[in-house]
């Protein structure tokens, strides 16, 4: 997870964030996943998604989540669309994602905003934690 990083510059005094690292996309991905904030129960991933410009927030996001169920199998029901508020702070609730195929537990992510390039990326909860946070950082571009 990437957080801001404060840069500054003798004439003009402004804060920039460091992008988030993109990941995967992996073979499960699918389109149009349900308006919903939480598929379970028992983990929390939360944050602010920020342009790597300045650090502001972004508004007119779209997050999509995915994961593994219980069993290890990807299925509709562990798929969710989360819409950030105004100030771009989300928050999706889940299970604890399992490991499976020697992959560690990981949700998959993939950030849209108008006049900025598409995200894709992962979050790997850390063992016998209960919530994870992280604000994603997005490239202004396409």
């Amino acid at each position: 997870m990437l957080g801001c990083l404060m840069i500054m510059h003798t004439a003009n005094s402004f804060a920039a964030c460091k992008p988030t690292e993109p990941d995967m996309l992996g073979p499960f991905y699918k389109p149009d996943a349900p308006v919903r904030s939480a598929v379970g129960n028992g983990y929390v991933l939360s944050g602010v998604v920020k342009s790597a410009k300045d650090c502001s927030p972004i508004s007119g996001v779209k997050i999509e989540f995915w994961l593994a169920g219980p069993d290890g199998e990807y299925s509709d029901a562990y798929r969710a669309t989360v819409i950030p508020d105004r100030s771009g702070a989300y928050r999706f609730d889940s299970h604890f994602p399992p490991p499976y195929y020697g992959r560690p537990p990981h949700i998959h992510i993939r950030v849209t905003a108008p006049g900025y390039r598409t995200l894709v990326t992962q979050h790997y909860p850390e063992k016998s934690r209960a919530q994870g946070g992280g604000d994603l950082i997005l490239v202004p571009g396409k």
